[in-house]
């Protein structure tokens, strides 16, 4: 296979690719996806969707045609369009950061990506602003990929591509679950046995649409917990990990086992409080977020395959509930 790069400053590039005899018989999509690592299958067939791909003179339509020996085609990458969010200065966590992706320690109250209610001020505002210039694009659109969220007002650990092809790697990972995600969390109550799993599909809620439950049809999703410490019987640190990465899943999980995290306003308002004495009803009461920190967060390098492992530090809010409850 050959490769040869035609830039124009207005159009983006254009790759000439020959078909190999060894190639001959693969599908179009599968080769093109071999002979361009750094453009993920989906965006190859968005640009075969647009009109973007070409054979002796002719718009090529078909993804899965099969191609023949000595066939060239001529693929045009535009440019990246720039991104729709506003690249806004606001101050980041960086644990890790190369030329592909980037690792940042979230902390509670910030949204990662724009939605209705949060426009901007989020996670990915700031990473176009931080990552100004070494954006190459995802989808052919210069944002940074992200690859998993945590929720508003849990804080922790997460890993954001800068491209194409490390956004396909680390998506691969999350998709075959090889990702290692540990979180620490405080609950309501003891879990009894005090480690064991829980397993259950997750989905939307049919009775209320802003919060997922365990439904038939659902995803499946299962969570590992044990007991780190117990306050009396009203609360415990627990620590999850997760062998699925579903919304919400550890909120839901623990609160289908009547554990439900301190602080979560959507599935666990007004549980257990009777049971605590004061002062630790009202330290418990008054925390104002879930009480959830993604602390671990391990993959391998979509690049270089090199095994990455990060471990975040338990926020000051949290650390300092915890202190609090050990010595009521």
């Amino acid at each position: 296979m050959d490769d040869d790069l035609l830039s124009d400053p207005q159009d983006g590039t254009v790759h000439t690719l020959t078909v190999a005899p060894s190639q001959a018989g693969l599908r179009l999509d599968r080769w093109l996806a071999e002979s361009l690592p750094d453009l993920s299958r989906s965006r190859l067939q968005a640009l075969i969707d647009q009109g973007a791909l070409r054979s002796a003179d002719a718009m090529v339509e078909s993804a899965s045609r099969k191609i023949k020996a000595g066939e060239t085609y001529l693929l045009s990458v535009p440019r990246p369009e720039p991104a729709t969010p506003l690249a806004q200065h606001i101050a980041l966590d960086i644990v890790y950061e190369d030329e592909d992706l980037i690792v940042i320690d979230k902390p509670a109250g910030l949204v990662v990506h724009p939605a209705p209610g949060s426009p901007d001020s989020t996670l990915v505002n700031a990473l176009l602003h931080h990552c100004a210039g070494s954006l190459s694009g995802i989808g052919g659109v210069k944002r940074p990929g992200i690859v998993h969220r945590i929720d508003k007002d849990t804080s922790g650990l997460l890993v954001v591509a800068k491209h194409d092809r490390a956004h396909h790697g680390l998506a691969a990972q999350f998709a075959e679950h090889s990702i290692e995600r540990v979180y620490n969390a405080v609950v309501w109550g003891v879990p009894l046995p005090r480690h064991g799993q829980v397993e259950g599909p997750i989905g939307r809620n049919p009775a209320d649409r802003k919060k997922m439950a365990i439904v038939g049809g659902g995803k499946p999703a299962l969570t590992y917990f044990r007991v780190i410490d117990a306050f009396g019987d009203y609360a415990s640190l627990v620590e999850c990990r997760l062998a699925t990465g579903r919304t919400h899943q550890i909120r839901v999980h623990m609160t289908s086992i009547g554990h439900p995290l301190v602080g979560d306003q959507l599935y666990g308002k007004g549980r257990h409080k009777g049971r605590a004495p004061e002062p630790a009803k009202s330290l418990l009461t008054a925390f104002p977020r879930q009480a959830l920190h993604a602390r671990t967060l391990g993959f391998e390098h979509p690049i270089s395959s090199k095994k990455l492992l990060f471990e975040s530090n338990i926020p000051k809010d949290f650390n300092e509930l915890v202190n609090s409850l050990k010595g009521t």
